[in-house]
């Protein structure tokens, strides 16, 4: 017994051809209708840039960084450094001050073993204007 399906080859092109437009749609837009929109949204912001030092003028990994505006404690923002000791944190355009604060703790490390007892809290404070749309570059040198 055998089965024969019939396949209908004019349905099975207009199918093709809707995924193909649908794929192409994606690739072309891949915000939707709204991207001149999200496009106003993602320029719209100041930018501060950081890298945070040890007391030994090297970057350190790992830092607790705030960012808030001068006199406020909200809105605020927590970030961590990475390996090169860099941070970035996107605000509102200026103008506007804000502080970046960052605190660190530091473990001595004596005969390949961390002596926790030795235990150290490293902290900087840098304030940061923003006058517009623009990038903000900053130090912090973390100290006892």
């Amino acid at each position: 017994m055998t089965m024969t399906m019939k396949m209908n080859t004019k349905g099975g092109a207009i199918y093709r051809a809707a995924v193909a437009l649908v794929a192409l749609g994606v690739i072309l837009f891949p915000s939707g209708l709204n991207a001149d929109k999200n496009q106003k949204l993602i320029k719209n912001y100041g930018l501060i840039f950081g890298t945070a030092y040890g007391p030994d003028d090297h970057p350190l990994y790992g830092v607790k960084v705030e960012v808030y505006p001068v006199g406020k404690k909200s809105p605020h923002w927590d970030i961590v450094s990475d390996h090169r000791g860099e941070f970035a944190q996107r605000v509102p355009p200026g103008p506007g001050d804000y502080v970046v604060h960052g605190t660190a703790d530091v473990v001595p490390i004596e005969e390949g073993v961390p002596n926790t007892h030795k235990k150290k809290r490293l902290k900087a404070e840098v304030r940061v204007h923003i006058e517009g749309e623009e990038r903000q570059d900053v130090s912090l040198h973390l100290t006892e």
